[in-house]
């Protein structure tokens, strides 16, 4: 039960960091004509892949800051991961605001919706280091145990968005570009509150810590986090290429499989929820090592339970849910079906993802992320030749073959003996030496 405590509010998080703050966006904009809402929905979904690039920094301070916390003082590991940061914000948002036109033409050839989509870069890549700041702070707070501030954050977040954008949109005639403000002045606002908070949070707990920048923390932070985000990307890079599959049987097919994600995402963002709160529960539990024989089976059980509860709503409120995003019989049909057929996918699916919470924190992601690329190897090409005999049918049955394959392939690293290594002398301090500035929460 401690692991569903600490998943709830990073579901609601994700919901509403993830998926809302575009969607608001998206839903605001309509107003303004389809080339608005293409160049918004092109920038919000780029935006995703810079959220990839940052995943190595937040998760790999969230395990750090859970294994020391109580161990070993807090401050160097934070400060290294702030230097850290500020060198990705600056990789990811210069080249993003130089090159915003190009990068819109990756994705649509309508010099309407370039223009409007360049406008919107240029505003969320120069904020870009909000965004990332934000992410590590929420990091650090789920390291300490507490997953409920980042949500509580995500919704601030979320209502100043549904404020900010009509008044910035219409109120103001600022049109996309007032859609970019709007959600970059949210996540300031929500960034002042947050920080404001964790500070409070850190002195109270560890007063007046100090501590300087460490290469082998940094090192840590990146060796721990990296196979994170090498799977997030990995699977926004595939989720692109799968689009180009279905794109070869029809726009039905592609519009009906948009809106099936799209819907299917409420569900999968449960996954992601139990792979954050198992990191979460196994680095406070000072598991560095990697966990014990049956420690992480608990979690996968987890993981197939919530594939197979959110298959079961899907289908049952597959048509009325489809029918929220289109009047069109010809793509309903298309995603209707799509969300018939999810249960195969999304169960191993479901396992798969959460269990990787457990191996993240046990120093095991690269195992973790060759399994996902194993499966990816074999979904593609496997995708590309069912769908060319079996349509639609075959491409959603190789996407569940690609899930079962890597779930399978990891099997042995949750199952298998505790075995040694070098991340628990790293990151643990002698018992003498270690802090005693306050209660560990989630403990």
């Amino acid at each position: 039960m401690r692991l569903i405590r600490l998943a709830l509010p990073v579901y609601v998080e994700l919901l509403t960091a993830v998926v809302a703050v575009g969607l608001i966006d998206t839903l605001w904009v309509s107003g303004l004509g389809s080339e608005a809402v293409a160049a918004v929905t092109v920038a919000t979904t780029t935006e995703n892949l810079a959220l990839g690039v940052i995943l190595c920094i937040g998760t790999g301070t969230t395990v750090l800051v859970g294994r020391r916390d109580g161990r070993a003082p807090l401050a160097p590991v934070i400060r290294t991961a702030w230097l850290l940061l500020g060198g990705f914000a600056l990789a990811v948002a210069v080249p993003g605001v130089l090159l915003r036109e190009p990068i819109a033409r990756l994705f649509t050839d309508d010099p309407v919706t370039v223009g409007l989509a360049a406008g919107y870069y240029a505003v969320v890549f120069a904020g870009i280091p909000i965004f990332y700041a934000q992410n590590l702070v929420d990091g650090v707070f789920k390291g300490l145990g507490d997953t409920r501030t980042p949500m509580r954050t995500a919704l601030l977040c979320n209502v100043l968005v549904i404020g900010l954008d009509p008044l910035l949109i219409y109120g103001l005639g600022l049109g996309v570009r007032g859609a970019a403000l709007a959600t970059v002045a949210a996540r300031l606002a929500t960034l002042a509150v947050s920080a404001l908070l964790l500070v409070r949070r850190l002195r109270a707990r560890t007063g007046a810590e100090k501590g300087t920048v460490s290469r082998s923390d940094a090192a840590a932070i990146l060796r721990t986090g990296l196979p994170m985000s090498g799977d997030f990307l990995a699977r926004a890079l595939v989720g692109m290429a799968l689009t180009g599959i279905v794109g070869r049987h029809g726009v039905a097919a592609l519009a009906g499989y948009g809106i099936g994600l799209k819907i299917m995402m409420a569900g999968v963002m449960s996954f992601y929820a139990l792979r954050q709160a198992a990191m979460i529960h196994t680095s406070r539990a000072g598991e560095a090592d990697g966990p014990p024989r049956g420690h992480a089976a608990p979690v996968v059980r987890y993981g197939l339970a919530a594939g197979l509860a959110a298959s079961l709503v899907l289908n049952a409120l597959a048509p009325a849910a489809v029918g929220l995003f289109t009047a069109d019989p010809a793509v309903a049909a298309e995603a209707v079906w799509f969300l018939r057929c999810m249960p195969l996918y999304l169960v191993p699916f479901g396992g798969l993802i959460a269990v990787g919470g457990v191996l993240q924190a046990g120093g095991r992601g690269a195992g973790l992320l060759a399994a996902t690329l194993a499966g990816f190897a074999v979904q593609l090409p496997l995708a590309f030749l069912l769908g060319a005999r079996m349509g639609t049918t075959g491409v959603w049955l190789a996407m569940a073959a690609g899930a079962a394959l890597s779930l399978g392939l990891v099997s042995p690293a949750w199952r298998g003996p505790r075995a040694p290594g070098r991340a628990s002398a790293r990151d643990r301090a002698p018992r003498s030496t270690r802090t005693a500035a306050g209660p560990r929460s989630g403990r």
